[in-house]
């Protein structure tokens, strides 16, 4: 028997690739709608079926999905939601007529990543096609807990965690970001539309690249289906450039892309990684440890 081909959504970064990797390996055919101008070109070697997304048109994804048979369908990699609001939107993006429609919808009340994307969810649902979670494929990808860099956090950076922890999650239940960069338990930056590495860069200029602290957080309410919170090489790279020297992520619920390559090269920097694993609400750390679980 053939598997049932899986819908990929794809933009941005080096997810999307792993997903079809993964796919590939399993024996499980992949039908990619790739973002042009942000999926990665290996997709089309890596996939069943590659088709290039030049518009911003709701309609070819369903057609798309529904000529080759897909009936559950997965999104991963980051969409720049910053050219949404660049001039010329719509000459630019060449919407259809379905886009249109949802984009001026009276039902949804603001234009935050989850409001968005559950609204797109909701309309492929519409006709037959149900969104999962890339992760139900990849479990591994979701960090383990516990210390996992040579290096662990002074008892500085451990309060600068502890300090940017509830504010990222704040702001994660606000859907305003994920991140936050924080130095003396006072805050650089805050993510927003921009995304994590350019916060990052925009801490690093404002303390002169001195040491700080990035606390990098699911939401509250968390789906995962998107947007769950993602780390990996570019990460790391952006940290050493702006300054940062520990990056404090949460266990069981981040994606740690390229883990081998991530903590080896957080190791070469001197940049401690801890992923915490907080009991309910309240942030568990001592004066020893930030994490339970050693690695």
């Amino acid at each position: 028997m053939t598997a049932e081909p899986v819908g990929l959504l794809a933009c941005a970064g080096r997810f999307p690739i792993v997903i079809a990797e993964k796919a590939r390996e399993c024996g499980l055919p992949v039908v990619c709608v790739g973002v042009e101008g942000m999926a990665a070109p290996e997709l089309r070697s890596l996939c069943t079926e590659y088709h290039p997304l030049r518009r911003m048109a709701l309609g070819r994804i369903s057609r798309t999905f529904q000529r080759a048979g897909v009936r559950r369908w997965t999104m991963a990699g980051k969409f720049h939601k910053v050219n949404l609001f660049r001039p010329w939107l719509w000459l630019r993006m060449l919407p259809d007529w379905r886009m249109v429609r949802f984009w001026y919808s009276r039902s949804r009340r603001d234009n935050k990543d989850d409001s968005l994307l559950l609204g797109i969810i909701a309309e492929l649902r519409k006709d037959g096609l149900d969104c999962v979670s890339a992760l139900d494929l990849c479990p591994e990808l979701l960090v383990r807990e516990g210390h996992l860099t040579r290096r662990r956090p002074s008892a500085a950076e451990e309060r600068d965690i502890r300090f940017g922890w509830e504010l990222a999650k704040r702001m994660g239940d606000l859907d305003v970001g994920q991140s936050v960069m924080v130095r003396d338990r006072a805050v650089l930056a805050v993510e927003a539309i921009e995304g994590t590495d350019l916060a990052i860069r925009r801490a690093g200029e404002l303390c002169g690249k001195s040491s700080f602290a990035v606390v990098k957080v699911a939401k509250p309410k968390q789906d995962m289906r998107f947007d769950v919170p993602t780390v990996g090489v570019t990460t790391i790279e952006t940290m050493h450039a702006a300054g940062a020297t520990v990056l404090a992520i949460e266990a069981g619920r981040t994606i740690l892309l390229d883990e081998a390559r991530t903590l080896a090269m957080a190791d070469r920097y001197g940049i401690a990684i801890a992923a915490v694993r907080p009991d309910g609400d309240d942030f568990v750390s001592d004066s020893r440890t930030i994490a339970r679980g050693d690695v």
